[in-house]
C-alpha cells in the first residue's frame, strides 16, 4: 500500500472496558487482547489482519474516536502539518522497537493520529 492509503488504527474511548470489548468482539469478530507494553489498553485486530486499534478509558483523556493514518515518515508529516497551520499534539512516540505514532490537530480542531512502522 502507498503512503497515506490506509487508516490503520482506531482508538475507541470507553466507560466500561468489559462491556465495550464484549460488544465489539461480538459485533465485528475482533480479536481483543492486552498487549505487553500497553497495559490497560486492550488492542483489537480486525479479521483482515490489516486494521486494528485499541480501547482507551474515557477518563484517561480520550473523549472521541481517533483514527491513525499509516505514513512513511512521521517526522516529515508533522513538518507538513505545522507548515500547513496544524498543531502537533503528541510528538513521534515509540510503540515498539520498529513502530511509532504521533497525533496532530488540524486547522478545524480535529485530532488525527499518524502511524509509522517497519514493513
Amino acid at each position: 500500500m502507498a503512503h497515506g492509503d490506509i487508516v490503520t488504527h482506531v482508538d475507541i474511548p470507553v466507560d466500561d472496558m468489559d462491556r465495550a470489548t464484549s460488544f465489539y468482539g461480538t459485533v465485528f469478530g475482533w480479536d481483543i487482547a492486552e498487549m505487553p507494553r500497553q497495559e490497560g489498553y486492550p488492542m483489537w485486530r480486525g479479521p483482515n489482519e490489516i486494521s486494528g486499534g485499541g480501547f482507551a478509558p474515557r477518563d484517561s483523556g480520550f473523549q472521541t474516536m481517533r483514527n491513525y493514518v499509516e505514513v512513511d515518515s512521521i517526522d516529515d508529516m508533522l513538518a507538513k502539518v505545522t507548515e500547513s497551520g496544524g498543531e502537533v499534539v503528541l510528538e513521534r512516540t515509540p510503540m515498539s522497537d520498529t513502530s511509532w505514532y504521533a497525533v496532530f490537530q488540524d486547522t478545524e480542531g480535529n485530532q488525527l493520529g499518524l502511524y509509522e512502522g517497519a514493513t
